[in-house]
């Protein structure tokens, strides 16, 4: 065989390679009912539960998190991540939490947060300047 045909095998080998890994590594959307029937890491998005209560003690255990998430179907369910609870997470607007379901409760290992944007429309004041003097 020639060497640039040993060479072109090898990069369409890696390019294969890549294209399965990262195929693989993907995770899809759902909802709490789908985690509960797969065992593949989901990503849930939802609206955090300010009815039912979080815990949180950094004395006791820092990296345990749990709280409730309405997901987008308005099924309810307890999340527990292991992790620090993040910074201004009760004014998140959604949340869309990486795990799977272990149980009756889903084992976030990300949790990203949409935040209430300070610059609303109906904020934003107008106001008309007349130009004053001659031009």
């Amino acid at each position: 065989m020639k060497k640039s045909s040993i060479i072109g095998m090898i990069i369409i080998a890696i390019a294969i390679g890549a294209i399965i890994s990262t195929y693989a590594d993907s995770s899809t959307y759902g909802t709490f009912s789908e985690a509960k029937e797969t065992s593949k890491e989901l990503h849930v998005v939802g609206k955090l539960d300010t009815t039912k209560a979080m815990f949180y003690d950094p004395e006791k255990d820092a990296n345990y998190f749990s709280f409730f998430v309405n997901d987008n179907n308005g099924t309810n369910c307890k999340v527990v991540f292991t992790g620090a609870k993040p910074q201004d997470f009760e004014r998140s607007e959604q949340i869309v939490l990486t795990g799977q379901m272990l149980g009756n409760e889903f084992h976030a290992s990300k949790i990203l947060m949409k935040c209430p944007s300070k610059y609303t429309q109906d904020k934003i004041e107008v106001k008309e300047v007349k130009a004053q003097g001659k031009i």
